[in-house]
């Protein structure tokens, strides 16, 4: 049993201290409890947390090797902005933003134009801040007024465009659901662009359905738009999950620099790149894509390392476990990876669309996630009700009603990470196919939940 030396000098043992001692709420105690109580204390309180690896919900990575999580935990002391006295984290940021910039086909043979992140939601605001800052420049040139940006997107894209448009004061033009179309589409980006656009935003992935956006028939809708005289309309591609998927599993789609018209892409390395969170990375063109009055010159050991970031000091461990991954896994492992997430998805995918009660909206051909309603002679329950039903046995998937113009449409959401293998998913499904056949037994309809109970997502 171990022991902790008391502020008195007394030892007291640390299994009768967390029976006495409550934990710290509101107000810090005069008195701390030791290293090894509040270990214990915290360890026993973070047992009532879900089991992340059967959280189907997030897209965020639960597992990575022993060997990351070690060289994470050495490393959590760095400072990433500090580059004059960690200079070789700041060589092992460039050396990521190059690799992950050629994964995604940035043009030229030097550097790429990149950074780090905290993660996806400041790389896209970094992304959003650099289309807003060259609409401004271009029409100042012209002569015409800057007070009007607007940003085009779908109505399904992530929160943090949400907050980029509220904190720097561009106008959101969101581009609505219909019918069986779940996310933007060529005529609907066209359509709201001006010559106040900044840009228009498209999804490598959509949160809603995992779905991809059609990015390079968007960017030729908006190719024949300027030719005709219209405005010329920058695209953003918030590559979130599906930037770590797409060169993998589709690595003939053309969304990233191959098509001209995209000039900046940023992707969560804490999801589909395999990292703990949280890093995300934000890579543009070309330089000339990122405004120079937006950067930061930091110099370090006789060099330059260009600083773009809304955030200071944060750890290097994410960025150096980024590297190990890529470095580890190599193009063959991460399309291994990649594929066989993909393979369980549409397996498990396939599974629920026999069961009968379920029509599949998606099928996990895009990104490894899929989402799946009630089917329309199901009126005993909801998808809210097999979402409860599933939590009781472990398994956290979400149910949550999508946006304007399908507020009519509920769904489930099935995530799909490295670490699911195929006999954990048929555990999954043995699962669903449990509480399935309980709730088809009922005589009557459910009661309705109450509002609070009607979950939704963030990430």
């Amino acid at each position: 049993m171990s022991v902790e030396t008391k502020h008195d000098g007394s030892v007291t043992s640390a299994f009768v201290e967390e029976e006495l001692v409550r934990c710290p709420h509101d107000t810090l105690h005069k008195h701390g409890v030791g290293s090894e109580v509040a270990y214990d204390l915290l360890s026993n309180e973070l047992l009532l947390d879900g089991s992340a690896r059967l959280n189907l919900a997030t897209f965020v990575t639960t597992w990575m090797p022993p060997l990351a999580a070690r060289l994470m935990g050495e490393t959590a002391d760095k400072n990433m902005i500090d580059k004059d006295e960690y200079p070789q984290t700041a060589e092992i940021e460039r050396r990521c933003v190059n690799i992950i910039g050629h994964l995604w086909h940035a043009p030229g043979s030097g550097d790429v134009t990149g950074t780090s992140t905290t993660g996806s939601s400041e790389a896209a605001m970094l992304g959003g801040l650099a289309l807003k800052w060259r609409w401004r420049e271009r029409m100042r040139k012209a002569g015409k007024p800057t007070d009007r940006p607007n940003l085009v997107t779908g109505v399904n894209v992530q929160v943090c465009w949400e907050k980029f448009c509220r904190y720097w004061d561009v106008e959101p033009r969101l581009v609505p659901m219909e019918g069986d179309r779940y996310h933007l589409d060529p005529e609907g980006a066209v359509a709201l662009c001006d010559e106040n656009t900044i840009g228009v935003v498209t999804v490598l992935g959509s949160t809603f359905d995992g779905s991809y956006e059609p990015v390079s028939e968007i960017c030729a809708a908006l190719d024949e738009l300027a030719d005709g005289g219209g405005p010329d309309v920058p695209v953003h591609v918030d590559a979130a999950s599906g930037g770590f998927v797409a060169p993998f599993v589709q690595p003939d789609l053309e969304w990233d620099f191959r098509l001209p018209r995209v000039q900046s892409i940023n992707a969560s390395g804490h999801k589909y790149g395999l990292v703990y969170p949280g890093v995300g990375w934000a890579i543009w063109r070309e330089k000339e894509a990122l405004p120079q009055d937006l950067v930061f010159e930091v110099n370090y050991l006789g060099g330059s390392m260009p600083t773009f970031a809304l955030n200071f000091s944060r750890p290097g461990s994410e960025v150096v476990a980024q590297y190990f991954m890529l470095m580890s896994l190599g193009e063959d492992g991460y399309r291994a990876i990649q594929n066989a997430s993909s393979t369980v998805a549409q397996h498990i995918a396939r599974e629920i669309a026999a069961m009968g009660p379920y029509q599949l909206i998606t099928d996990g051909s895009d990104l490894p996630v899929f989402a799946f309603t009630t089917a329309p002679e199901v009126r005993n329950y909801t998808v809210f009700d097999v979402s409860a039903r599933l939590r009781e046995e472990g398994w956290l998937v979400p149910a949550y009603t999508f946006p304007e113009n399908r507020q009519d449409l509920s769904a489930l959401r099935v995530v799909v990470r490295a670490g699911l293998s195929i006999d954990m998913a048929n555990l999954f499904l043995a699962g669903v196919r449990k509480q399935t056949e309980s709730l088809e037994s009922l005589s009557g309809p459910l009661p309705d939940r109450r509002e609070h109970e009607l979950g939704s997502f963030k990430h």
